[in-house]
């Protein structure tokens, strides 16, 4: 107890300095702690989420023309990825007499396309659909001036066919109307009605 008495104010300090000093310490670390949780709303940088142009794909629309051994036969709407057996399947699908063997049912359509649907036993010495470019198919081909590798790109048209309608203006000179072609052997009004939206005399 003596003991106690005479350190009794040492040990009081003692105690007082321990606190401040922990006090001191532990203080710097609560103001750290504060600012480390402010730091993502001042300093941190807040990833920006771009919005990407979202390219919304522009549908190209045909016009394609049925015609011949066909349920429907019209003009038909059709998208830039069709084939000529959708486009028969929208105009209700061929009819009994058609000769399927002469379609090409795979075959990619363009605008302003005439798809003509032979019937059995129907003579065509090109198949229905000819193998030039849209670009080509979508220029008329003048009957007047035409040579016979641009009017054999007609179907229908083979090369006995080209040089009769060379023939025939040559003699006869120009042709006054479209419908004058149906005056040459061999070109009657079925082969007319595939040609007509393809032909001038202009």
């Amino acid at each position: 107890m003596i003991w106690l008495e005479k350190y009794k104010s040492l040990l009081v300090g003692a105690i007082v300095i321990g606190i401040a000093l922990f006090l001191f310490i532990s203080h710097p670390k609560d103001k750290q702690v504060v600012v480390n949780a402010n730091l993502p709303l001042a300093e941190t940088d807040i990833p920006i989420v771009k919005e990407e142009a979202i390219d919304n794909p522009v549908v190209v629309k045909f016009f394609v023309d049925v015609k011949g051994a066909i349920k429907l036969p019209g003009l038909y709407e059709a998208n830039e990825d069709d084939r000529v057996f959708d486009i028969i399947q929208k105009a209700g699908g061929l009819l009994d007499n058609a000769d399927e063997g002469q379609i090409n049912f795979a075959q990619k359509i363009y605008d302003e396309m005439v798809i003509y649907i032979p019937m059995v036993g129907e003579e065509i010495e090109n198949p229905f659909l000819n193998s030039s470019s849209p670009s080509n198919q979508n220029d008329k081909v003048n009957l007047n001036k035409a040579n016979s590798s641009e009017l054999e790109t007609l179907p229908g048209i083979g090369p006995s066919k080209a040089a009769a309608i060379i023939e025939f203006r040559e003699q006869n000179g120009p042709f006054k109307q479209i419908e004058d072609l149906q005056k040459i052997s061999g070109i009657g009004p079925k082969t007319f009605e595939r040609l007509q939206d393809l032909i001038t005399v202009k």
